[in-house]
């Protein structure tokens, strides 16, 4: 067993692989075969043949993240190795045999812009040369996060891993012989026989994950990160894990990576690969943020050439430019402003200001001033869709089980007996909606009616953090998964001034969203009735009688909404008369409770139609012209 190997068996006879080119229909492909030899700090050498094309340009930004390599192909091209072809006008042909470090080096030499070697380098059958490397976990690449920039105080990402083009794990009590492609049943045994009473139970969860991540799952042509100094470093494994004596056992299990030659910095990087790095954890699978992290420091230009060598459909998207659509509210114009009745289209542009700042938006006001239906609408105008608007109402009993995540009793489809489930609520499956693949730049709603009425506190739970920092993870209650809220994820909530509940609502809420009044006694509500009722062809009447009425109640968060007069059957015979009765007049009962005041004689129709002067008998009917 070869020692660089990390104990795994010898690579049978490598077949001849080819290199597809960008635009290189009608010439020859690049030819190479994976060598025995090691490469680049432990990964298998490849061997380029003598007369392979490669493009005679490179990317913009290769020579900045892809240094050596850019500097490996300026070399063969001054010593007259890679040279102007003959046979292919316009390309470049190798004069001689070239070995280089790994299959993703070669490539990109030929290429003159990154590639996955692993999967790039085909045989005529068209398998990749992933294929043929033995003890390596099968399946589509993935990325991961490794941590090393604080290993018992030391910083490896510097000392170690860029100068030495590796990645390594601190295992210092696993016994040797322990190498690629080990089962995670087998390194249960190893870490509770090896580590004992040293390390508690959670430790040895957590650590059996690790390793089994980083000793089989990780594979050559892997993306591999790591933080730095507020720097994010990206790099691809290029070869098998092994075991290494090392100072204090910080980094005795090993991996060759080929680094980018610069980092990114921290605060520039995309909100979803900052939540991914949030996770506490020091192996950490970052393959659904793939896509981001393959389109950092490159334009969507090199992006789209960069795609071109790939054997594809060409109706497929581009991962990465796929997702680097940027998340967008459209702007709300004078339709939307005339189909809502609102006064000017400048405050529903404003409202939709304070979504894109804050992502979390409150409308608040009396009963009765549209502030369900204006939520509902603006969401769906704003998300493309009722498809992407979720509507859940609080109340007194409502809880985090309910909102988010809990054990709720469920039956099983197949023996019918019911037992207690893990099972997601509305927020969770909003969230894995809003998280899908494709979905990032599509904007999804929760709308939370009645938000005040429930205890937040307890309704929220640790989720109350992430609305602040939604660049942030928390590890969930129930399910234990790192969670974090998707930056396309918006929620307004709604909230009865009237209702004493108001009280519940704290100071952290208040920081957490942005604010907006819907009062009769400011706009788009005090003149939301009459521009219905011109609408709708009515007259003004039943407007003059709700300003007369709320122009009685002195405390402004009681005052009546427009909404209840804005219905077909207040314009029936006795309509009006029976709305003021059953739902306006209890209301204004509850409000002066104790206060012995006669409801009906101070906020009456008929009382008020005298204050209007009009006649005794003209109060029930909305239809009477105004004098």
């Amino acid at each position: 067993m070869s020692e660089e190997h990390g104990g795994r068996p010898e690579p049978r006879q490598s077949p001849e692989f080819r290199l597809r080119l960008p635009g290189g229909d009608g010439i020859d492909r690049p030819r190479g075969v994976l060598l025995d030899a090691v490469g680049t700090s432990g990964s298998r050498a490849f061997l380029i043949r003598a007369g392979s094309p490669a493009r005679d340009q490179v990317m913009p930004s290769f020579a900045k993240h892809f240094g050596a390599a850019f500097k490996r192909r300026q070399e063969l091209r001054d010593t007259g190795v890679l040279r102007r072809s003959s046979r292919w006008q316009g390309w470049l042909e190798l004069a001689t045999d070239v070995e280089c470090g790994s299959p993703s080096f070669a490539a990109g030499v030929l290429v003159g812009a990154p590639r996955n070697g692993w999967v790039e380098w085909k045989t005529e059958a068209g398998a990749p040369l992933s294929d043929f490397m033995e003890g390596v976990w099968s399946g589509p690449g993935r990325a991961w996060l490794v941590r090393g920039s604080n290993v018992s105080g030391s910083d490896l990402v510097q000392r170690l891993w860029l100068p030495e083009e590796r990645v390594s794990l601190a295992a210092v009590h696993l016994r040797q012989g322990i190498g690629q492609g080990t089962s995670k049943e087998r390194l249960r045994t190893v870490v509770e026989e090896d580590w004992g009473s040293t390390a508690t139970y959670n430790q040895k969860l957590e650590l059996i994950e690790e390793l089994h991540a980083f000793l089989s799952r990780m594979k050559p042509g892997d993306t591999v990160c790591t933080l730095s100094g507020g720097r994010f470093y990206v790099g691809e494994v290029t070869g098998a894990a092994g075991q290494a004596a090392s100072e204090d056992g910080r980094s005795n299990l090993r991996r060759p990576v080929e680094w980018q030659s610069t980092g990114y910095a921290y605060d520039e990087l995309p909100e979803e690969i900052q939540q991914k790095l949030s996770s506490q954890h020091d192996v950490i699978d970052l393959t659904a943020v793939r896509p981001l992290i393959d389109g950092l420091g490159r334009t969507d230009e090199e992006l789209a050439d960069d795609a071109e060598a790939i054997e594809r459909d060409p109706s497929e998207v581009i991962p990465a430019l796929a997702a680097r659509r940027e998340l967008e509210l459209p702007e709300p114009g004078q339709p939307l402003a005339d189909e809502l009745l609102v006064h000017d289209v400048a405050w529903l542009r404003e409202v939709r200001d304070l979504l894109w700042d804050d992502r979390q938006l409150v409308l608040y006001g009396p009963p009765g001033t549209g502030k369900t239906y204006l939520a509902l609408k603006l969401a769906e105008f704003l998300g493309g869709g009722p498809e992407q608007v979720k509507l859940v109402q609080f109340h007194p009993s409502y809880a985090y089980e309910d909102f988010f995540e809990g054990f709720r009793p469920r039956e099983d489809a197949e023996t019918r007996e019911v037992a207690f489930r893990l099972t997601a609520g509305p927020l969770r499956e909003l969230a894995d909606l809003a998280s899908r693949e494709g979905n990032r730049h599509v904007p999804h709603f929760l709308i939370i009616d009645e938000i005040n009425r429930a205890n937040l506190a307890k309704v929220f739970g640790e989720l109350y953090f992430l609305l602040e920092y939604r660049n942030k993870s928390v590890r969930l209650t129930y399910s234990g998964d790192d969670f974090a809220l998707p930056p396309n994820l918006f929620v307004i909530g709604t909230m009865n001034t009237a209702d004493r509940s108001i009280a519940l609502v704290d100071a952290a809420m208040r920081r957490r969203f942005a604010f907006v009044e819907l009062s009769p006694r400011t706009e788009p509500t005090s003149g939301l009735l009459r521009r219905w009722l011109a609408r709708e062809g009515h007259n003004s009447r039943p407007a003059d009688l709700l300003d007369a009425l709320n122009s009685r109640i002195e405390e402004a968060d009681f005052r009546i909404g427009p909404s209840y007069l804005m219905k077909k059957g207040v314009f029936r015979a006795g309509g009006l008369e029976r709305v003021w009765r059953t739902k306006i007049l209890p209301l204004l009962e509850e409000h002066h409770y104790g206060d012995s005041i006669d409801i009906e004689k101070r906020y009456g129709l008929a009382t008020l139609g005298k204050a209007l002067g009009e006649g005794a008998n003209e109060g029930a009917n909305p239809e009477k012209p105004s004098p």
